[in-house]
């Protein structure tokens, strides 16, 4: 369902859903009645502004009557945000991609406290790029290779290289090293079952059927840390964090896994030392063979 409204400050116009009948004798009652905690002479003047529109544009008033309409679509009251002292690197653009070096810290969507604060945002308005979507996500602690459609009429044979794992992902994390494990020698495939719940911060390792698989090995070794290549063929969240502390290889500078740490400030100095280094696929448009390679590094490893 495509929004009436367009991107504003390179944020998508928020939709909800009214209910067909109630104690509400209008759309307005209803939002202020579900909304009370948000100041509703502020509602009432995004109402006056033409701010609040129906899904075919149809611009809502004080006095529209509930029922009239089942979806809305209005603009959210951005919070002022703090610029993140880290930047984004464009690596490639064209008709159909933008792909970046996203960096430690900066979340990939808006989401909570960060809004304007996120990779997407951030490139839509810097770019001018209105329609730009994220192929795939990474974590705001996880650096490295992002992948954005550029043309909205191109966007599914992209995605379509997701849903069907035709996409080679590889990473690079610093951790510990355990000599008995071979791992510079023998790549290991860790498979496990892992769920996340909404409401709990840890994504955990349960009993059951196998639903993620890693293939780690070590890469380079300098004093009791070492440079691993992560290959994840499944893409669960914290897979490869808890994948790595499952092994007694805590990703270094990792505040979740094995252990959760009391929550801090960001350290923008001992960010997690965990990096997107690569992607590669056939491009479902040209049909040539692509692969984007991030220029970041990690610490003792440049």
């Amino acid at each position: 369902m495509r929004s009436p409204l367009p991107v504003r400050n390179g944020v998508n116009a928020t939709r909800l859903r009214l209910p067909s009948e109630g104690p509400w004798e209008t759309a307005l009652d209803y939002i202020l009645d579900r909304f009370d905690h948000v100041d509703p002479d502020g509602i009432g003047r995004r109402f006056d502004r033409g701010e609040v529109v129906a899904l075919g544009g149809e611009v809502l008033t004080r006095s529209t009557p509930l029922g009239e309409h089942t979806f809305v679509w209005y603009y959210r009251e951005l919070p002022i945000e703090e610029r993140l002292p880290v930047e984004l690197t464009v690596l490639h653009r064209d008709e159909h991609l933008l792909v970046v070096d996203k960096p430690h810290f900066l979340p990939t969507t808006p989401g909570g406290m960060y809004v304007a604060e996120s990779a997407l945002v951030r490139l839509r308005v810097e770019l001018g790029l209105p329609d730009l979507i994220p192929m795939h996500r990474l974590d705001r602690m996880t650096a490295g290779i992002l992948m954005f459609s550029v043309e909205p009429g191109t966007r599914g044979a992209y995605q379509l290289l997701f849903e069907n794992r035709r996409i080679s992902k590889e990473y690079r994390a610093v951790a510990p090293v355990r000599p008995e494990l071979h791992l510079d020698t023998e790549p290991l495939d860790v498979r496990s079952r892992i769920v996340k719940s909404r409401t709990y911060l840890l994504a955990q390792e349960v009993e059951g059927p196998a639903n993620t698989h890693t293939t780690v090995s070590l890469l380079e070794q300098r004093g009791d840390r070492g440079l691993y290549r992560l290959q994840p063929h499944t893409g669960k969240t914290h897979q490869l964090r808890l994948h790595m502390a499952s092994l007694g290889l805590g990703i270094v500078d990792d505040p979740f896994y094995p252990v959760l740490l009391p929550q801090a400030p960001d350290d923008y100095t001992r960010p997690l030392q965990l990096l997107a280094h690569s992607i590669a696929f056939r491009d479902p448009i040209t049909g040539a063979d692509r692969r984007f390679e991030s220029g970041l590094a990690l610490r003792g490893f440049a």
